[in-house]
């Protein structure tokens, strides 16, 4: 297993960035969650900035990513012109290094820290749940006006999805797969038919975000969006994607930030208040919410099955795994209920 020093890494991307202060001090604030370190670097005059170190990729996705990043967090405008970090910027770009030694391919970007105002109790009430709804459809409406000029993005959930299934076809997805490698093609086949069938071509594409939890943002005292602070990346995806993630946070049970991957948070009255919300501000179409379980069937195949074991300690993985073949799965069909949605947005 290869050890990185990730101190040394972050003091040699400084200095080649501007040798003029001295790191003193670089603290680990990551999540250790996934395989983004991020840490807090602070100066010999006090000064403090975010470094972000990856290798889990290719560099030039790193850097691209990143460049997506700035992009969208400098053309935002009033209310969300400060809701994302900026990035550090040299010779008019956005600044990242790449570390090679051996073995050893690691890349840093650096941030300005970017403040947090009040946090949202774990468990929201009704009052919570509607003015979130609002928030976020506003939020999404501001990125999808400024998506046109953003980078074009490698990656789509097609691809995401298409690597899977090639991944699956060859000598090694077929041993770590082996005891379900017809029911994986077989998911993967769904989720790429239902997309072709209910959204491609006929909704836009737009920056969202993923792993929304009360953790990750923090809002004003008229619960207006304040800041998403937690540093991560982005992908040019379907709005409804977030939706997720948002029905971890306003779930009966309170902000599911543990990684539980159960899709009844979707199929919540308290959900569906969210939903009806967002809906007011921008409007949902019937087949956006058809595609709400296909987005929930992405997450489990990209980030359970696909990426799991890099994301999660091994044994989480493949208990996670373990549940996708025997609970999520299964779920799909049987608990996901667009009418019920539909329904409650008069569509």
């Amino acid at each position: 297993m290869r050890i990185i020093d990730y101190p040394t890494i972050i003091k040699l991307a400084w200095a080649n960035f501007d040798n003029s202060k001295t790191i003193v001090h670089v603290e680990d604030i990551s999540a250790k969650v996934s395989t983004n370190h991020v840490f807090r670097v602070k100066f010999d005059n006090d000064d403090m900035i975010i470094a972000k170190l990856s290798y889990f990729g290719t560099y030039e996705h790193f850097k691209e990513d990143h460049q997506i990043i700035h992009a969208l967090s400098n053309n935002l405008l009033y209310p969300f012109e400060n809701v994302l970090a900026k990035s550090l910027v040299k010779d008019n770009e956005v600044y990242t290094y790449r570390f090679q030694q051996g073995e050893i391919d690691a890349w840093v970007v650096f941030y300005n820290p970017i403040r947090s105002l009040h946090r949202l109790p774990r468990r929201l009430d009704e009052e919570h749940i509607r003015k979130l709804g609002t928030e976020i459809a506003k939020f999404h409406k501001a990125c999808a006006r400024v998506s046109t000029v953003l980078p074009k993005a490698y990656k789509t959930l097609r691809s995401d999805i298409q690597d899977l299934l090639n991944i699956l076809n060859t000598e090694v997805g077929e041993f770590e797969h082996r005891m379900h490698i017809d029911d994986l093609k077989k998911q993967c086949e769904i989720f790429l038919e239902n997309r072709q069938k209910l959204v491609a071509k006929t909704v836009e594409t737009m920056p969202v975000f993923m792993d929304w939890n009360i953790g990750n943002f923090s809002v004003t005292k008229n619960l207006e969006l304040y800041s998403r602070w937690d540093y991560d990346w982005f992908r040019i995806s379907y709005r409804v994607m977030d939706f997720y993630f948002f029905s971890r946070v306003v779930s009966n049970v309170g902000d599911r930030t543990v990684f539980s991957y159960y899709i009844g948070p979707l199929m919540e009255d308290r959900f569906i208040i969210f939903l009806q919300e967002y809906h007011k501000v921008y409007p949902l179409t019937e087949n956006e919410v058809r595609f709400m379980k296909e987005a929930y069937r992405f997450f489990i195949l990209n980030y359970v099955i696909k990426y799991g074991r890099y994301f999660f300690h091994r044994t989480y993985a493949t208990k996670l795994q373990r549940e996708a073949y025997e609970i999520y799965f299964p779920s799909i069909e049987k608990e996901f209920d667009a009418d019920k949605i539909l329904k409650a947005l008069n569509l």
